[in-house]
């Protein structure tokens, strides 16, 4: 079992869902949260009325944060950590994966993730559902929906939960860099 994840959650300008807001990572080490970062990100693109109304983020509050290729020089160390994971890990890695190809960062290949919306689907089968906030509601943890650094800690604790019912690691994946 890995004994360090690197949980995350990023929120979008737009619907292409090529570009971040926000981010939020929390490290999970020997199954305790152990530090976190949050930041806006300066997309450097417009903004989707539905995206805003959905974080709360404007185009007037991420004017004058730094751009994901600034940012990265950050999130790198603590990406590279440990298994990455996120609440429907494929739209938030998919995210990642968009940034540093349309910047022209290279990383790894391939990286190892968990995805705490599947794991829930398998061990919490009697939930209503398994989006994020039912499942923050159903185990009663604390959660600001759509605030990156909230929704990265409510997966921290779910996941943290789920360490304590399975051996996480038959639920690791790889995910493909290469791909966009």
């Amino acid at each position: 079992m890995p004994d360090t994840y690197v949980v995350f959650d990023v929120e979008t300008p737009n619907h292409r869902n090529d570009r971040m807001s926000a981010i939020g990572v929390v490290l999970v080490e020997h199954g305790e949260q152990t530090r976190h970062l949050y930041t806006l990100v300066n997309p450097e693109c417009e903004f989707d009325a539905f995206n805003i109304q959905l974080t709360g983020i404007t185009p007037r509050m991420v004017r004058s944060q730094p751009t994901f290729p600034v940012l990265w020089e950050l999130l790198r160390p603590m990406l590279e950590k440990g298994v990455l994971c996120a609440h429907n890990a494929v739209f938030d890695l998919g995210v990642l994966s968009r940034c540093l190809s349309d910047y022209g960062i290279a990383w790894k290949a391939e990286a190892d993730y968990v995805c705490t919306c599947q794991i829930g689907r398998r061990l919490l089968p009697q939930a209503p559902n398994h989006k994020l906030n039912t499942l923050a509601d159903y185990l009663r943890i604390p959660l600001q929906h759509h605030n990156a650094l909230s929704d990265a800690r409510a997966c921290a604790a779910l996941l943290q939960t789920y360490q304590t019912l399975s051996d996480l690691s038959s639920y690791q994946k790889k995910y493909d860099f290469t791909k966009f």
